[in-house]
């Protein structure tokens, strides 16, 4: 494999860990210590301050991902419609079912950070702090984080799979 190939490989494992991990840090450590700040207010600005942050930082992490992951997969010949990519054949082989799980997780991750980041964590930012309307956005916010740091473990194991060929 060429010098570009180490590179691409290299950016798309630092962007993961950045995504994941920060998921994981906020979740693991940040929200539980976040939760004992009072006044609500100040716990409530705090809570939209890191989660503006992190939503930059987490799709940026996002957009390297993906554009890394297109060149990983050029680099290792598996961007071709004939024989690959258009071929059922190849969906039936532990390569193929490996870059399917790994596609669906990706496109599951989107999906629920976008409702997160854009629906729920807006909106928890933006309502009264500790009013109905602020706990049940925080509710659905949390409960999404969640579900995607849970999609980024599968992820990382269809990454792992598909590493190793499947």
């Amino acid at each position: 494999m060429p010098a570009a190939y180490h590179l691409v490989v290299t950016l798309h494992v630092l962007a993961a860990m950045l995504w994941l991990g920060g998921m994981l840090f906020l979740g693991v450590v940040g929200a539980p210590v976040l939760r004992a700040v009072e006044p609500p207010a100040l716990r409530q600005r705090l809570f939209a301050a890191l989660g503006l942050r992190f939503r930059r930082v987490g799709w940026a992490a996002i957009g390297v991902l993906v554009a890394t992951g297109v060149a990983a997969l050029h680099y290792r010949g598996l961007l071709h419609w004939d024989g690959v990519l258009g071929a059922p054949a190849f969906w039936r082989t532990p390569l193929g079912r490996a870059l399917a799980a790994k596609l669906a997780a990706v496109a599951v991750m989107l999906a629920v950070s976008a409702v997160h980041d854009f629906v729920h964590g807006s909106a928890a930012g933006r309502a009264a702090p500790v009013s109905p309307e602020a706990l049940e956005a925080l509710r659905r916010a949390a409960l999404l984080a969640r579900w995607n740091a849970l999609v980024g473990v599968v992820l990382v194991a269809a990454a792992v799979r598909l590493a190793r060929g499947g």
